[in-house]
């Protein structure tokens, strides 16, 4: 089984306490997206879990807590863009995440922190060459600390809309995208960084840009050294390449601030649900009550110990 944590808030950087009392307790609670009510049980024994994948744009404050994951495997998807605040509202400032990312890696090696610079965002303050720049500027300060930054362009979900209302977001044409693809691919093979996209249907595979599986059973497997046998996720876009994997997040919980965001829709809810916030509730952001129906989801590990590193 592969943990995601999380696609739908972030963890790392705002309830790494919870995450971490709920790996001694190796269980967690989680509502389904769906329907609230529904609550599934997951079992977090090391002995289950294969892999965590960890999703954030600020995992500092899990930096010091990593001691207590020495029984699992686990990467992080580390977003770092360079965006002012009217995009990223309360994030911490970029020479401090730059050095969070750096810390990162020297810990638990490059090859576990996998550097996304996404969604690209086109408007008349972030113009191509500016992307073009920073990413650049990002580049020179990561390619020692990754071996891979995963790229995207922005979706304009329904739900963002009032986010982005009035900065002139906008979905990119072809021709955008190829050029900042273009320039993005020769800066990252310059500095032998492998360039991939993330759930994009366009083929830039002329520029040596892959299609990204964010949560990978190739890197899985090297970590584990043994194979996994997992089937792609299904609940996922058709474009994506994630293998199957059980996400602990909430929507609406996450403190970041970001306008394109999909999984803050609600305002108030977010902020009523963080209020809710128990580091030592099995649920996140969230108590069970007398309407809840919990079930435990039957969970095993999909190492393949017959097939070693050197068989994969």
């Amino acid at each position: 089984m592969i943990i995601s944590a999380s696609r739908r808030t972030d963890i790392p950087a705002f309830f790494s306490d919870w995450f971490i009392n709920r790996l001694n307790e190796q269980y967690a609670y989680v509502r389904n997206p769906m329907n609230l009510h529904q609550v599934s049980k997951i079992n977090l024994s090391p002995d289950v879990v294969d892999c965590i994948v960890f999703w954030s744009k600020n995992p500092k404050p899990i930096i010091e807590k990593l001691s207590t994951l020495k029984d699992y495997m686990y990467y992080f998807q580390f977003t770092l863009n360079a965006y002012e605040e009217d995009i990223e509202a309360n994030l911490p400032l970029l020479s401090a995440r730059i050095d969070t990312f750096q810390t990162l890696s020297e810990l638990i090696g490059k090859n576990r922190v996998i550097w996304r610079y996404d969604p690209i965002i086109v408007n008349d303050k972030y113009s191509i060459d500016w992307h073009i720049k920073k990413f650049k500027y990002l580049t020179e300060q990561l390619y020692h600390y990754t071996e891979k930054v995963t790229i995207s362009f922005i979706d304009l979900y329904t739900k963002i809309s009032h986010n982005i209302k009035g900065k002139n977001i906008y979905e990119l044409s072809y021709a955008q995208k190829d050029a900042i693809s273009s320039n993005f691919a020769e800066i990252a093979h310059l500095h032998n960084l492998v360039i991939d996209t993330c759930a994009e249907d366009i083929d830039l595979s002329s520029y040596g840009i892959e299609h990204a599986r964010c949560i990978d059973d190739r890197l899985i497997s090297k970590l584990l050294r043994c194979s996994i046998d997992i089937e792609k996720d299904k609940n996922q876009r058709l474009e994506c390449g994630c293998i199957a994997s059980i996400d602990l997040g909430l929507y609406n919980t996450c403190q970041n601030g970001c306008a394109y965001c999909y999984a803050n829709h609600n305002c108030a809810i977010r902020t009523q649900n963080f209020q809710s916030y128990d580091p030592f509730s099995p649920l996140l952001c969230s108590h069970i009550a007398e309407t809840d129906k919990i079930t435990e989801r039957k969970v095993k590990s999909q190492k393949n110990m017959q097939l070693s590193l050197f068989d994969i």
